[in-house]
């Protein structure tokens, strides 16, 4: 084992792209190892170790998952299909805020191809897929060409396919990747079975975000306790810093630093601060001073009403105004509904509804009562987490944004709705009606 880098950068490296070459100069040769792990010194036991959670938005334990498809494939065994276990990498991004999938998979693609290749070997999986969302064109090109390099020098050790996925919001998610690899609309299906049982071509199916996966390539030649050093044990994360910051971009940091330090390293605020929504669009708003101290980590930040979900953190001035932000990525999110179910096709929508009401109509004192009765009627209903995240979202904007809502409320609009959105809502007008 060569020696490990220490500190940060461990994911993005300056400097990128690297070349293969260049790839493999710094980190060292791909460590394959035994793939099951039974005698407690395989990856998949070496990620347990490490206590690796999932980067994509859920903060699942990554070497229980990587476990449990093992697991599952040696069970199920070839079910009189040419198909083994499958490997799919997750850089579809779906989330609107976030950037860091997009720029990991273009300055450190042999990283994530690593991973797939260190994860497919210990889970037995005889395919891999790495997902994209459609319309990055080049970035596909850019992938399929590091892929075919390193089909020539052995690298790969199973076939790995390069794909778009079509779609909204919901697109990323983990049942809507294996319903379009199966040749279906790639909308999110009702579970069990679960990928892990059930999968792309029927098979057991390990799903990961492409930066877990980058992880678990560095986890395989450097060992959990490194992993481990960083983080308060968590180790280190890519987290995407927007809105009012003075230098907005990706940024690798240890788990354990405060939202504080963290908008600090994105050139403070550009101007007066208001809010923090931290965990993206299913994650929540926090008020400025409290935000400031929370370690940026999923447990902490949960603790405090929001999440860290797919790494996201925006800083919102005191020039916007956080109902019409809030209503306006409610009625983005009611548009991206797969419509399989009662929760998404018509809470959702009356949900943005009445948003819009209480950011942009006439006062209406009937509003708030219909937005938060609506709350308790679209979480933990529907075939898929986008009413859950939606409900959080709205209600961490009700209990942060109290002073807008007794205005808008006594005396309709406030002059901010009118300011340009700080939050991106595509295919969404902005008039947040």
């Amino acid at each position: 084992m060569r020696n490990a880098p220490a500190g940060l950068p461990r994911l993005i490296p300056p400097g990128g792209p690297l070349s293969l070459a260049e790839h493999l100069a710094r980190y060292g040769p791909v460590p394959f190892r035994d793939a099951a792990g039974t005698d407690g010194r395989g990856l998949i036991a070496e990620v347990e170790r490490a206590g690796l959670t999932g980067r994509g938005g859920a903060a699942f334990p990554a070497g229980r998952k990587m476990r449990a498809v093992a697991e599952t494939g040696r069970r199920a065994g070839p079910l009189h299909s040419p198909v083994g276990t499958v490997v799919v990498a997750n850089g579809t991004e779906s989330e609107p805020a976030s950037g860091k999938d997009q720029m990991l998979l273009a300055r450190a693609p042999h990283l994530v191809l690593d991973g797939i290749a260190v994860a497919a070997e210990a889970v037995g999986a005889t395919r891999g897929y790495l997902s994209l969302h459609a319309g990055n064109d080049e970035l596909a090109r850019q992938l399929a060409a590091a892929v075919a390099e390193r089909d020539r020098e052995g690298l790969n050790r199973v076939p790995i396919q390069v794909l778009a996925a079509a779609g909204g919001y919901v697109a990323s998610q983990e049942t809507a990747l294996v319903s379009h690899l199966n040749g279906g609309p790639p909308k999110p299906t009702f579970v069990p079975p679960r990928p892990f049982q059930k999968g792309a071509h029927g098979r057991p199916t390990l799903v990961q975000n492409v930066e877990t996966l980058a992880h678990i390539a560095l986890i395989a030649r450097f060992g959990s306790g490194w992993f481990s050093e960083m983080g308060a044990g968590a180790g280190s994360a890519l987290v995407t810093a927007g809105g009012a910051v003075r230098r907005p971009g990706v940024y690798e940091i240890a788990l354990d630093m405060p939202v504080g330090d963290l908008l600090r390293q994105a050139g403070g605020p550009s101007e007066p601060p208001q809010a923090v929504l931290a965990g993206g669009y299913f994650g929540g708003w926090l008020p400025y001073e409290q935000a400031l101290g929370v370690p940026v980590s999923d447990p902490a930040l949960r603790a405090a009403g929001a999440t860290l979900g797919p790494g996201v953190l925006v800083l919102l001035p005191e020039s916007a105004c956080g109902l019409a932000e809030t209503a306006r990525v409610a009625a983005y999110l009611a548009s991206q509904s797969a419509g399989q179910c009662g929760p998404c096709h018509n809470g959702l929508p009356a949900l943005a509804r009445a948003l819009g009401q209480l950011a942009f109509g006439p006062p209406d004192a009937r509003a708030l009562g219909w937005a938060e009765q609506l709350l308790g009627l679209v979480a933990r209903r529907g075939a898929c987490h986008l009413p859950d995240g939606t409900a959080a979202f709205v209600a961490s904007s009700l209990r942060t944004f109290g002073p807008e809502l007794r205005l808008h409320g006594a005396s309709g609009p406030c002059p901010r709705v009118r300011r340009r959105p700080v939050l991106p809502a595509p295919w969404h007008d902005g008039s947040g009606r």
